[in-house]
């Protein structure tokens, strides 16, 4: 099992957030574990599609957002990571409420990571499967 290198508290990484597409989205993380990160989402008028299901952008929204995060507290000081790719399966659909996601690690690398990310309804069923490979570079 990996731990985070950077130890901080649920109001220092919600503190991190700014006026963005994840406070838009109201994206807030939930639960900070030794080796996961997991946060909810609303599903709303701002994270739903035409026909008032949640929109699969949106899933994926909060995918890179909590393997962004998790990526970021493996990292020591001096090094950022950036999404290189991520996929997303969407397995169920939601009409209101909250998601639930929850980034566990695959592989930490020298320069990528690889997080896993499921995505839940308020009833623990599965509504997305997501991979997200990370980058890590040097911070500018």
């Amino acid at each position: 099992m990996m731990k985070f290198i950077k130890q901080v508290t649920l109001e220092q990484i919600n503190a991190h957030r700014r006026e963005d597409m994840t406070t838009h989205l109201g994206i807030e993380f939930i639960e900070v574990g030794e080796n996961f990160l997991a946060a909810r989402m609303p599903v709303d008028d701002r994270t739903r599609q035409p026909m008032g299901l949640l929109h699969g952008g949106a899933s994926v929204v909060l995918a890179e957002t909590l393997g962004s995060m998790a990526g970021f507290l493996m990292l020591p000081e001096g090094k950022v990571c950036v999404g290189l790719e991520i996929n997303a399966n969407h397995i169920r659909s939601v009409r209101e409420g909250y998601v639930y996601g929850r980034a566990t690690p695959l592989h930490i690398g020298k320069n990528t990571h690889v997080w896993d990310i499921k995505i839940h309804d308020e009833h623990h069923r599965l509504v997305c499967v997501s991979r997200l490979t990370l980058a890590v570079i040097h911070a500018e």
